[in-house]
């Protein structure tokens, strides 16, 4: 029996089953629905003659063959990839598809003053965003399913150039009636308030462990939250205090009464924003002109460097 060629679709949806190594998980990664990540992959065993997963009751196994399969199928689309991203270069500049990645405690603060901007300077960038927890972007990069990403720096991988936006410092929210003093929070007052913090995968939770640990504060461990919307409105709700970015403050607290806004002591606590690209990116010129034109929104819109906001300064 004679092997055909696979398709890049067979291709995509194979090596996504061998990362994730489960149809449903897979096919939620590429967006697509499970019978036909099912059906991709059932089309690339009958071409290529040979059984390429193991499918048990729980979970996929790869074969000997799969095994091989995954590891040149991860090259042949990589050099794919990179074929489409120096034609795009070569094209011009921020012309067609850009995929972004975005984790959630930026996307709804920054994107909503940064695109009209992008709009307007790149009408022929078709842009598509994807909003998820620092680990996956950063995953999908590194696959090639995202070109460019949008996080707190430094991204948690080698292989990722980084572009700092902009500098963000932490705010003390705490319920209303609160007695932190008239002037700056030390950060050692922490160690006297119970600090709730975001669940696990996101990287401002991370973030806010840090600077507890820097003065010997401990979170409080029976309450986390999924957003940063929910943090607010447990703080409004007595249960403790938290630290929210500067960008994100004058939307969440405007959603929450009974709240208190503390400024920490110089210096404060900070995040860096920045935008991340593969290493081997032919496009880095692309995501420079992509970088100074977030900057300049910002600039812009008042948030940065014109005191609007005093705890926000482009990078």
């Amino acid at each position: 029996m004679g092997i055909s060629r696979p398709t890049v679709a067979q291709l995509r949806a194979f090596l996504a089953l061998a990362e994730y190594l489960h149809f449903r998980d897979a096919a939620a990664a590429l967006r697509m629905s499970q019978p036909a990540l099912s059906g991709a992959v059932a089309a690339l065993e009958e071409g290529l003659g040979t059984r390429l997963v193991e499918r048990t009751t729980r979970r996929v196994l790869l074969t000997p063959a799969g095994e091989r399969v995954a590891r040149r199928a991860e090259t042949v689309l990589a050099e794919l990839d990179r074929l489409v991203e120096e034609v795009q270069a070569v094209r011009g500049m921020l012309v067609g598809p850009l995929r972004v990645g975005v984790i959630p405690t930026v996307a709804p603060y920054l994107l909503p003053i940064v695109l009209p901007r992008l709009a307007k300077e790149f009408p022929d960038l078709e842009l598509s965003v994807h909003e998820e927890q620092t680990g996956h972007i950063v995953a999908e990069l590194i696959a090639g399913r995202l070109d460019v990403v949008l996080l707190a720096l430094p991204a948690p991988a080698t292989g990722v150039t980084e572009l700092p936006l902009y500098d963000e410092d932490f705010v003390l929210v705490a319920p209303a009636g609160f007695d932190l003093g008239a002037t700056g929070v030390a950060r050692e007052a922490l160690n006297d308030l119970d600090v709730i913090l975001l669940n696990e995968g996101h990287c401002l939770r991370d973030q806010a462990l840090d600077v507890c640990r820097e003065v010997g504060a401990r979170a409080a461990a029976a309450t986390y939250a999924t957003s940063l919307a929910t943090l607010v409105q447990l703080v409004s709700g007595g249960l403790g205090v938290t630290l929210v970015p500067e960008t994100a403050l004058p939307v969440e607290t405007r959603r929450a009464p009974n709240l208190g806004c503390h400024r920490f002591a110089a210096p404060a606590p900070f995040r860096r924003i920045g935008l991340g690209f593969r290493s081997t990116s032919p496009r880095a010129d692309e995501f420079e002109a992509l970088a100074a034109s977030v900057r300049a929104a910002l600039s812009e819109s008042g948030i940065a460097e014109s005191g609007v906001i005093p705890g926000v300064r482009t990078a």
